[in-house]
């Protein structure tokens, strides 16, 4: 009887057990309980865990309300469509773009206008063209760093022009930045939030990324009026978020964990990219990519006629998971699949990309 071969999957954007710091954060949780039981036990306010919003104010270098900590990024991207997206509005996103954001915005009824990224980030010409053109936005969805699912940073110079434009025309910049600390190689890139002189952009980020999926602790930060009226959203949503994850938070980056884990994290992701280029480039030279500097994604293009969709159902059978490219644009186009390293080792790369090849040459 055949042997079914073990499953390898990059269709995950999360990392490795590995690679958590887990005895850190053993260490934070005992910290938090014992220092703060009543704020870390007790309801707390829709603004998060006020220690850690402070640390989070003090980072990015803005005032205490101006934040607001939620569970998860997500959340607090569900918050902010919640509150500056109604139906028929126009919301410009790349292509491709994260698919949890389109569905949202779908669900919002938004007229989305996706414009073509670019390796050095989206295609800010046309941007300016679609606006000039007399085009309505009221947002424009952005990942600037290692983009989920191109893997693709966007340039200095195009995250001052995209300031720039967003102030000539009256839109608001999300910032979604989830991947920021991931950076393995070149030189990392000032925030749009830092760049804006008012309110053009709205940030947000994650801990699910840097300390460990399971945490779910992300947060928004923008001008006080608006973290106000979502405050408001937040409250009758939850009361408050979890103040246990936002304790545990607090104390792990206080206490020296935070940056000797993302150096680990970091350290691996870097091998585990190197990696995948390396066999995609053997195995598959057919198809083309961009190497990733960080983060957690590297996007596969695939030569005209050959069929993502029906790729990732070949590499399924194979017990390799992948994600079609399809589930990242609003048009349906079948042209590219997104592979996750974040979550496999160096050896399930290297056999989960000869798996891969043997699928493509069927599909194709």
């Amino acid at each position: 009887m055949a042997v079914e071969p073990a499953p390898i999957s990059f269709a995950r954007g999360a990392p490795s057990l590995d690679i958590i710091d887990v005895d850190g954060l053993r260490r934070a949780a005992e910290r938090a309980f014992s220092k703060d039981p009543a704020g870390s036990f007790a309801y707390g306010t829709a603004v998060g865990y006020k220690p850690l919003r402070a640390w989070i104010a003090q980072r990015h270098g803005v005032a205490e309300d101006q934040v607001l900590v939620t569970n998860g990024s997500m959340q607090a991207d569900a918050f902010l469509f919640q509150t500056l997206v109604e139906a028929g509005d126009g919301v410009i996103v790349e292509r491709p773009s994260y698919d949890r954001t389109l569905l949202s915005l779908r669900g919002r009824e938004a007229k989305v206008h996706p414009v073509e990224l670019e390796a050095d980030g989206v295609n800010v010409s046309a941007m300016a063209d679609l606006l000039a053109g007399g085009t309505p936005v009221k947002l424009a969805h952005i990942i600037p760093n290692f983009q989920n699912p191109a893997g693709y940073t966007l340039s200095g110079d195009k995250r001052r022009a995209l300031v720039a434009l967003a102030r000539e025309y009256g839109f608001t910049i999300f910032e979604d930045d989830p991947y920021v600390e991931l950076r393995f190689t070149g030189t990392p890139e000032p925030t749009m939030l830092s760049l804006a002189g008012g309110d053009e952009v709205v940030y947000a980020s994650s801990f699910s990324k840097t300390v460990c999926p399971g945490i779910r602790v992300g947060y928004l930060v923008g001008e006080a009026d608006l973290i106000a009226t979502i405050t408001k959203l937040a409250t009758a949503t939850y009361i408050s978020p979890s103040m246990v994850s936002q304790s545990i938070v607090n104390e792990f980056v206080r206490g020296g964990s935070f940056d000797s884990s993302i150096e680990t994290v970091k350290t691996a992701l870097a091998k585990r990219a190197k990696r995948l280029g390396e066999a995609l480039r053997a195995e598959l030279p057919q198809v083309s990519f961009v190497e990733p500097e960080g983060g957690y994604f590297l996007w596969v293009q695939l030569p005209e006629g050959v069929d993502g969709d029906a790729l990732a159902e070949a590499a399924a059978k194979r017990g390799v998971a992948v994600v079609k490219g399809s589930d990242f644009v609003t048009d349906g186009s079948r042209d590219a699949i997104r592979l996750a390293y974040s979550g496999v080792g160096l050896e399930e790369i290297s056999e989960g990309v000869t798996r891969l090849a043997q699928a493509y040459r069927e599909v194709a």
